[in-house]
């Protein structure tokens, strides 16, 4: 093959092509539990995530809420997937042999949101939300009906059990009622609804026997069929921890903060410095995003341990 403007044109163009094919054929699980932010900037600020706005009666003038001395922002960083493609190839026919790297470029573009996402999952017990505590942590501050500053906790330590009704209780059912008795800084329940269990791999079984089981293990009624539904990622690290989410509101837990999508990108320019020294091509993905925490109130957190 002469390589050439318009040869070159067509081979980046099968080479797009075959990466937006995996791109959207990817499986993703982010948007599950996770909520898109779009970001028009280097850094978003999510100081506006220390107040829970809620309706409430009108009488005399309306009570407008400050935002609180929280600082909380999460700065853009910059993703990348880059392949070089030899002169030599395009010449003689062998680009074969890049197709299953356009498809992996795509199918990692798609996965991003799952990466950052993941690793936010994986640290919610030692990275630190609005609030200035860990997302799960069992010292979040929060003002009662009375004024008093009280420490409320969203993180726990049993295992995740379906062996016997009193143990499922004790797990899952101890994480329900502590999420649907959370309340908002004038004391009133926050209406906190657990729909999601979020697990790894090793916890993916006991998790669908509560979710869709009719008897647990000792056979007495499964209380929680129907309740939850199951969410499992490899990419969580930790064989015991466990998460109960409530994903029916418009904020999430988790934040998936995009500043660029992931496009498809080349270098392609027969003068380039690379083509000449080099004899080499190139093609990839990029984009920029970022991961934050949403309202810890909407998670809770079990080590497992």
């Amino acid at each position: 093959m002469i390589v050439n403007a318009s040869t070159l044109s067509q081979v980046f163009i099968n080479l797009k092509t075959i990466f937006n094919k995996a791109f959207e054929a990817a499986p993703s699980f982010w948007d599950k539990v996770a909520m898109l932010v779009p970001s028009g900037s280097a850094t978003n600020d999510y100081k506006w995530l220390a107040n829970f706005p809620r309706m409430k009666k009108w009488i005399g003038d309306k009570q407008v809420k400050a935002l609180a001395a929280f600082g909380y922002s999460v700065t853009n960083d910059d993703w990348e997937a880059t392949v070089e493609v030899d002169r030599n190839h395009i010449e003689d026919d062998q680009l074969g042999i890049y197709a299953p790297q356009a498809q992996m470029a795509g199918f990692s573009a798609k996965q991003l949101p799952d990466e950052i996402v993941a690793d936010l999952v994986n640290g919610v017990f030692t990275t630190k939300c609005y609030d200035g505590q860990y997302m799960c942590d069992t010292d979040h501050p929060v003002t009662d009906k009375n004024g008093a500053v009280q420490s409320v906790s969203n993180k726990g330590t049993v295992a995740l059990s379906a062996a016997t009704q009193a143990a499922a209780i004790a797990s899952l059912g101890a994480a329900r009622t502590a999420m649907k008795k959370f309340t908002d800084d004038e004391g009133r329940p926050l209406n906190i609804t657990p729909n999601v269990l979020l697990v790894g791999p090793a916890l993916e079984d006991i998790a669908n026997v509560l979710a869709t089981n009719d008897k647990l293990d000792d056979g007495k009624p499964n209380p929680y069929k129907g309740t939850i539904t199951v969410v499992c990622d490899a990419r969580l690290t930790s064989d015991t921890a466990w998460f109960l989410l409530d994903t029916t509101k418009p904020v999430k837990p988790f934040i998936y903060q995009e500043r660029k999508k992931p496009i498809f990108v080349q270098q392609v320019d027969p003068q380039a410095d690379d083509v000449f020294m080099r004899k080499k091509f190139k093609f990839g993905a990029e984009a920029r995003a970022a991961g934050g925490y949403g309202f810890w109130q909407l998670i809770y957190g079990s080590t497992g341990a």
